[in-house]
């Protein structure tokens, strides 16, 4: 396909259970609804990891979505994918910048250094496979491998909502209230209603919340001063990296993980698109690289492709390039626009919470998908093993410490996977 045309199709064809292709489209007005849906599902992670390691918020908003067009045009726009801000970097960059977590980080030149190095050794990798091809890195990282660590990744996640989400136990409830909002309007809507679930189960949720609030008195009532305060344009904060030896050191390591994380989110889509996506993955690291570097010298996180929207093409089933395009514009209009951020951060933090949950469950199905799909053999005890260790070692956040480098969560699980993997299977 051209690189901005795309086949439109009727609303009637998402008629029972209709798949939109990555080369086709519904209507613009319909993909751009899509297209914000997308936007909802990423930005509560593309805003808290940077949160979580100091850097601006807005920043990393923009630069997911210039990161996205990026991507799109590196892979000649086949690839249905959108770049938010990473998790894996968060321990290595609290490690690198001696940052607490807590308010701006004084050190963020420091990160953007090592984010900057490790988005081009990444880009290196993805020039590699383009020349090889994937064998040698299907080898490390077969679908057993792969279905873990995109399964690990929704998992290691799940902790996020449910602990730091819901303060009380009525914020639990309307968790609760959330996501059964979404699962209704799953199962009992059909057409672009049901496709449009993480949106229209999240315009509920807030309603509800709403009237129980600020109708009702009970919980914490929305703070809609914060909209009105903002202005409608205004730059992010830039900051300029500097490049440290022992940062980089700290942080290059991740690129492991997000060629981890790309390959796992290729499989995934190739198994629910049932397009063969493997021959765009030097592509596909290579945009994702370099999305990467440009996001680390303006001052943002460094990038992966997003689980979360994987999930939400899981359940939708539109997997159409037009959507994510829509939605790195929308992304790159927040990043300039205070007032539309915080309309989003209106949003109640427990119907984000119940959002979160109900995207990072599909995270977790869509790496089991891709053990269904690939028919992974779990008779073998190499396969059982990899799979069961690794599940448990980014579920429970297992941490390993060399000096001041530290391993933890998503990293663990995706080294011991492809080790435990290497070390257990059998020579053919």
């Amino acid at each position: 396909m051209a690189l901005f045309q795309w086949r439109e199709r009727p609303s009637s064809a998402l008629d029972n259970g209709g798949v939109i292709a990555p080369d086709e489209r519904l209507p613009w007005g319909q993909t751009g609804a899509m297209g914000v849906q997308h936007v909802i599902a990423m930005f509560g992670s593309t805003v808290l990891a940077p949160i979580l390691m100091g850097f601006d918020p807005n920043m990393a908003v923009l630069m997911s979505g210039i990161g996205t067009l990026i991507f799109y045009l590196v892979t000649g726009g086949k690839v249905p994918s959108y770049l938010g801000s990473s998790f894996a970097f968060i321990g290595v960059v609290l490690a690198a910048t001696a940052h607490s977590g807590g308010g701006p980080n004084a050190n963020l030149a420091l990160a953007l250094g090592g984010i900057i190095a490790c988005g081009a050794l990444y880009t290196l990798i993805g020039f590699i496979v383009q020349v090889v091809g994937t064998a040698w890195i299907e080898k490390l990282m077969p679908p057993v491998v792969t279905g873990a660590v995109v399964a690990v990744i929704g998992l290691n996640l799940a902790a996020i909502p449910i602990k730091n989400m819901a303060k009380g136990n009525f914020d639990a409830w309307m968790q609760l209230v959330t996501f059964l909002c979404v699962a209704l309007v799953a199962v009992f809507t059909r057409g672009m209603l049901q496709r449009l679930l993480i949106l229209i189960g999240l315009i509920l949720a807030s309603v509800i919340y709403a009237v129980l609030t600020n109708g009702l008195g009970l919980g914490t009532p929305i703070d809609v001063s914060g909209i009105a305060r903002a202005d409608w344009l205004g730059l992010p904060q830039l900051t300029a990296p500097v490049f440290s030896s022992h940062a980089m050191l700290l942080i290059v390591p991740v690129t492991l993980i997000l060629v981890a994380e790309n390959l796992g989110h290729i499989k995934a889509v190739t198994a629910m698109t049932g397009r063969d996506m493997d021959q765009y993955m030097g592509r596909a690291f290579i945009g994702d690289g370099v999305a990467t570097m440009v996001s680390g010298a303006a001052g943002g996180t460094g990038v992966t492709t997003y689980a979360e929207n994987i999930g939400v093409m899981a359940a939708t089933r539109i997997y159409s390039t037009a959507i994510f395009v829509v939605a790195a514009l929308l992304a790159i209009a927040l990043g300039f626009s205070p007032k539309f951020g915080a309309v989003i951060q209106a949003i109640p933090l427990p119907v984000m919470g119940g959002v979160s949950i109900v995207v990072f469950g599909l995270i977790a199905v869509a790496g089991a998908r891709i053990w269904v799909v690939n028919q992974v053999d779990f008779s073998n005890n190499a396969n059982l093993l990899t799979a069961a260790i690794t599940l448990v070692l980014g579920t429970g956040d297992f941490t390993l410490k060399f000096g001041d480098f530290a391993l933890t969560g998503i990293g663990t699980a995706t080294f011991g996977a492809v080790l435990l993997h290497a070390l257990l299977r059998r020579n053919h």
